[in-house]
């Protein structure tokens, strides 16, 4: 379990939060150190761009699987790939931390913020800011793009590569057998994943 004293900081008023989540591996470690400090999340699994929808559905399964084995609330998205495509289309060329990675964090996180809202959680915040290949000032511009486009809404923008977390995801990861992708989930980073295999 990891230690209270971390370089992670809570909003000061904070003791709910919607936690958008990517999946389970990602999330697992944030969770652990959320709850440890007295903060109580709500998963949010909202990821049209995973594809193909067996994938989608392996990672849904993985985060539902562990939240509900915390006893926490887990709620699932609409799966709408071919909405997403319409988003990021002209966008499909673009590399990993480009304009269409920034586009989709945008949709997903103000689908986060509608969440929070609806919820009267009123304070999100993702675990994409947990993963080494996504770009960290792109996650908070799209966080902060949509405390400003849905009303009530706080984005809490956090780097979750701290404080030991990267190093306990692992422990985690292992601990409960979760299925682990080799892709961030759209079928764009796939086919860069597999040019680089």
């Amino acid at each position: 379990m990891p230690q209270k004293a971390s370089p992670l900081q809570i909003p000061t008023v904070l003791t709910d939060v919607l936690l958008h989540a990517c999946c389970a591996p990602c999330s697992s470690a944030i969770v652990e150190w959320l709850v440890a400090n007295g903060v109580r999340p709500h998963v949010f699994y909202y990821n049209p761009n995973i594809y193909p929808l067996e994938e989608y559905d392996i990672r849904k399964n993985e985060s539902k699987r562990h939240a509900e084995s915390l006893g926490l609330c887990w709620t699932d998205g609409d799966y709408n790939h071919d909405e997403w495509l319409s988003a990021v289309r002209g966008l499909e060329s673009e590399p990993e931390r480009g304009r269409r990675c920034a586009r989709c964090f945008t949709l997903r996180l103000t689908a986060a913020a509608h969440e929070a809202v609806r919820l009267g959680i009123g304070w999100f915040a993702t675990t994409l800011a947990s993963s080494r290949w996504k770009s960290l000032p792109q996650i908070e511009q799209a966080g902060r793009m949509a405390e400003e486009a849905v009303p009530g809404a706080r984005f809490w923008a956090q780097n979750w590569r701290k404080g030991g977390l990267q190093e306990r995801r692992n422990a985690l990861l292992r601990e409960y057998g979760f299925y682990n992708q080799r892709y961030c989930g759209c079928e764009f980073s796939l086919a860069g994943a597999m040019r680089k295999n």
